[in-house]
């Protein structure tokens, strides 16, 4: 960051240093006078410059409110006036499309379709991109038979580095039995909305390398297909990734927690129930064992720790012992490191069964494994403010979450954020009257508002160079914490 100049005949600015949480903070105060302009870049939420005395000095380009105790950075690319006019943009292009992303909404709803096979999703998705205009680059099918890829590029400036690329997900899959009943018809609706947005607010100021991604991500209520999409190398090139998730509030951030979903077979040897029981191996046996060595390993859990589970499969008729039976299981805790002790206690609960009944048992993993969503507090911070200029209402104590997401996957490989976003209703997820709010009018209202407040947070980590590299630090100590475990996550310290 460059320091501010002399004003001319108007006297010098003085320089003051301190300290916020390990971060050096420049300081101006000015004895006289204007200073030459300023590109103001951050406003509220970094560290950087503050802006000691009556803010009327400052030259009117500089776009500077009096806010007590805000903090501002100086020497971003955009100044603070362009930037404020990038998020008009974006919020009167998101207005304009606002039937036709309802009815994109409406499609998905009002069809619901099971993870994996999003047919109908996926070619409302792509039709949406490719109707905007000829310069979005749209993929069908990429990479996963119901996955998608829209790109744009701005034309940037010459000898700048590699366009910046910042993804918007949308997801659409819907649960067995009761439709969208998490919302996944607004997910993809916002990270549609968001995504149009933010290309209008860059084409407000073509000399920003900015490339924006849209990836359709399917199956996240099973199967995990951002997982198999980050395999698939759809996140390489992907600098910043953002999606929000309605809920019953509005929060920057929630904790998440690990899922690993687990299959359990046992074989045993059918018999006569009654006239030999002594020649057969009983799997029905060997699959209550299981349940409840579980059920007693939970006395001796964590709190934060879950597993929960149901028998599958126990047997054809009362007088055949069971030769076959089923499990299935989800273990969760907040954090990977935890999750494979977890593993290895549930498995040992699973094999002490099978030796108890004399049965051959499987242990299977079907599913991919989701991580918990690593924090990145800038963002965070950025979508607060956004949101709350926008009419949100953020509660100082959020609600507990205990829900899984394979967004927690990307958040391990690409800086992230995912918020969450109140929908109008009380009721609560995965129930048939959240999925009726999910179709509601009135949640149209929520969702745009939530797109706007993603796109927004772009616009800021776009046009300051100062908070990419937070958000990219917060991502790395994320990182660094995570891998250190309990005691790394215990220490807040940068």
């Amino acid at each position: 960051m460059a320091a501010p100049q002399r004003g001319a005949g108007r006297g010098a600015w003085r320089k003051l240093t301190g300290r916020r949480g390990g971060v050096i903070l420049l300081l101006y105060e000015p004895d006289s006078g204007p200073s030459p302009p300023l590109s103001v870049c951050c406003s509220e939420v970094i560290y950087g410059y503050f802006y000691l005395g009556n803010p009327k000095l400052l030259p009117s380009n500089v776009g500077i409110k009096q806010n007590s105790g805000s903090v501002w950075t100086s020497g971003g690319a955009v100044g603070m006036a362009n930037r404020n006019q990038m998020k008009e943009a974006l919020q009167e292009r998101i207005d304009s499309l606002k039937q036709q992303l309802h009815s994109l909404s409406r499609d998905i709803w009002t069809r619901p379709e099971v993870a994996g096979e999003e047919v109908n999703a996926h070619d409302v998705l792509v039709r949406f991109f490719s109707e905007q205009d000829q310069a979005w680059t749209v993929q069908s099918h990429y990479e996963l038979p119901t996955a998608f890829r829209a790109s744009w590029g701005s034309v940037g400036t010459t000898g700048e580095p590699r366009r910046l690329n910042v993804g918007f997900l949308c997801e659409y899959d819907a649960l067995p039995e009761i439709g969208h009943a998490c919302g996944h018809n607004l997910i993809a609706e916002v990270g549609a909305a968001a995504a149009v947005g933010l290309k209008a607010a860059v084409e407000t100021q073509p000399e920003l390398p900015v490339e924006i991604t849209v990836l359709g991500t399917p199956a996240e209520e099973a199967i995990g297909g951002k997982i198999d999409l980050i395999r698939a190398g759809a996140f390489t090139d992907v600098d910043l990734i953002f999606m929000a998730h309605p809920a019953q509030q509005d929060a920057s951030f929630l904790p998440t927690v690990t899922i690993a979903e687990v299959s359990v077979k046992y074989h045993g040897k059918a018999s006569h129930a009654s006239a030999y029981p002594w020649e057969g191996v009983n799997a029905l046996d060997a699959a209550v064992l299981a349940y409840s060595n579980l059920s007693a390993l939970r006395q001796q859990l964590k709190p934060e720790w879950k597993l929960h589970g149901i028998i599958k499969h126990g047997g054809a008729k009362p007088n055949i012992i069971p030769a076959y039976s089923e499990l299935e299981f989800y273990l969760r805790t907040p954090w990977l490191s935890d999750l494979w002790e977890l593993k290895a206690k549930a498995e040992a609960c699973f094999r002490a069964a099978a030796l108890a009944t004399g049965c051959q048992v499987e242990i299977m993993y079907p599913s991919h494994t989701y991580s918990n969503i690593l924090p990145n507090d800038t963002l965070a911070t950025l979508y607060k403010s956004n949101g709350e200029a926008l009419g949100m209402v953020f509660p100082e104590q959020p609600a507990s979450f205990s829900g899984s997401t394979d967004f927690g996957n990307v958040s391990f490989i690409v800086p992230g954020i995912h918020p969450f976003f109140h929908i109008g209703t009380d009721a609560l997820n995965h129930t048939e009257k959240y999925a009726a709010a999910a179709g509601a009018e009135e949640a149209q209202l929520y969702a745009l508002r939530a797109a706007k407040a993603l796109a927004m947070t772009a616009v800021d980590v776009l046009c300051c160079s100062d908070l990419l590299q937070r958000v990219r630090d917060d991502f790395r100590l994320a990182k660094l914490r995570e891998e250190k475990g309990p005691q790394g996550r215990n220490n807040n310290s940068h």
